[in-house]
């Protein structure tokens, strides 16, 4: 289980985790509140904290003043609520979409807006962009998010065990055995139970699946983003195939509800481990050529070699995780570390290059496509017997019951923090997507660019709305 420390903080303690934030000494993994408390969680040098703040007033120091990967938070705190972070740089509404909204200007000569969303063309959820351009070249994109809002924080308050399962499943769908992995790890160490070996294995192999369906996708949208069609469909054709996988498997194209606090929903049927064998063989077989192929494409590595740049000092100050983070020489995968079983008895190496830019991005993902094939045989063959679940004892307890956890998802690393109440329910859980610090880096990331590089920049960082959104 994860270690990690827990304290309340008083006014100069917060302080002083906020000034460790802003000299890069520590990252911020986590900011979020409850009625009278703040919390925000931190790594640093490998290890994790907790911190409360007693909100007097119902306010609490500006962590964003400082260090502005919080701001965004706070500003979600504020809305949600009702908690004023003093000092905040940026006090404007953040969930609340009635009325106008002043986006940030540009000051210049000849500079034109463009508003793109929330509503899109094709499937895609609904995000505003706001665009300042000087012609073709962006001098500044803002996004204004939180049109998916679902309440989960509220949900999860009260809610059984069970049912909070249900709702970490369904925070962002792509990430469903991630979120669901992440609460079930949080649920356990609040309760200091394990889950049966077989269990962790087959939630690895879980993970794994989604990791290469998502990954393999996402190469081909990039390549589709910069008219080359048929790296969409080779690539969609091999998404599709690990997907009826995973239904054959775990009865359900994304596994949701497979992953549950205890262990496993549903154990691998008699002829999961062949017939995913015979899955990784083919793309073992299949995917080098589709690599190749993008390689060797002048024109399209024209339109991704030198775009979207992300410079690594942002990402490290972002604590920007998955192939965001990677991309930009931020060498960080919580499979690693902090570490979670089985991944220590695993064998796989985390990809990593400095370029920053769409190209870089879209090589990440290629090797992590790589490694996944391999965790997958791995797997496979070291899958342990015997059962796949434990009951959950909840109550009998005269206090509440904590637990945190980090878990790698395919975009990065997933936060999720429960407490657990005397009565066996989920007294307040709060689950953080990675999106909640890549969003930011996209506008940075576009600034220079041409505005019809923005799809394909976006693309690359695919960053989660509904996840974001909670």
């Amino acid at each position: 289980m994860m270690d990690w420390a827990r304290s309340i903080a008083d006014r100069a303690a917060w302080q002083q985790a906020t000034q460790r934030l802003h000299a890069g000494e520590a990252s911020l993994l986590g900011l979020w509140a409850e009625p009278g408390f703040a919390h925000m969680a931190l790594m640093h040098a490998q290890a994790f904290e907790v911190l409360s703040f007693a909100c007097d007033a119902n306010r609490f120091p500006s962590v964003g003043r400082l260090h502005p990967p919080a701001i965004r938070l706070e500003r979600a705190i504020r809305d949600l609520v009702g908690l004023e972070p003093e000092g905040s740089p940026d006090t404007r509404p953040w969930l609340r979409h009635g009325g106008a909204y002043p986006f940030l200007s540009a000051q210049g000569e000849s500079l034109h807006q463009i508003p793109v969303g929330p509503v899109h063309a094709g499937i895609i959820e609904p995000g505003h962009f706001r665009f300042t351009a000087n012609g073709e070249t962006v001098v500044r994109l803002e996004a204004r998010l939180g049109y998916v809002h679902k309440g989960i924080d509220a949900l999860m308050a009260g809610a059984p065990i069970e049912r909070a399962a249900v709702l970490a499943g369904r925070v962002s769908g792509d990430s469903t055995v991630a979120f669901a992995l992440a609460f079930a790890l949080a649920v356990e160490a609040a309760l200091r139970v394990e889950a049966p070996p077989r269990a962790i294995w087959l939630r690895a192999l879980a993970a794994e699946l989604e990791r290469l369906a998502n990954h393999l996708g996402d190469i081909g949208a990039v390549c589709n983003d910069a008219a080359f069609a048929v790296m969409h469909a080779q690539c969609g054709l091999l998404r599709e195939r690990v997907l009826r996988a995973a239904h054959a498997c775990f009865g359900h194209r994304l596994m949701m509800d497979g992953v549950i606090p205890g262990g496993m929903q549903r154990d691998l049927p008699g002829e999961g481990g062949p017939l995913l064998l015979a899955l990784v063989a083919h793309v073992r077989k299949s995917f080098p050529e589709l690599v190749e192929l993008y390689e060797d494409t002048a024109s399209l590595k024209d339109r991704t070699v030198g775009t979207g740049i992300l410079s690594g000092e942002l990402a490290r100050q972002f604590a920007a995780g998955g192939y965001v983070g990677r991309a930009s020489g931020r060498d960080f995968d919580a499979r690693r570390s902090p570490g979670y079983a089985p991944y220590d008895r695993l064998q796989f190496e985390v990809p990593m290059v400095h370029a920053g830019d769409v190209n870089a991005r879209i090589w990440i993902r290629i090797r992590e496509v790589e490694q996944s094939i391999g965790l997958v045989e791995q797997i496979l063959r070291g899958l342990p017997s015997g059962g796949i679940s434990i009951p959950i004892a909840t109550s009998g307890s005269s206090g509440n019951r904590e637990g945190l956890a980090l878990v790698e998802g395919f975009r990065g690393d997933i936060l999720a923090w429960v407490r657990i109440g005397p009565d066996g329910k989920i007294a307040r859980c709060h689950l953080r997507d990675p999106s909640w610090f890549q969003w930011p880096l996209l506008e940075a990331a576009i600034e220079g660019n041409i505005v019809a590089d923005f799809p394909l920049c976006n693309k690359s960082f695919n960053c989660s709305y509904s996840g974001h959104d909670l």
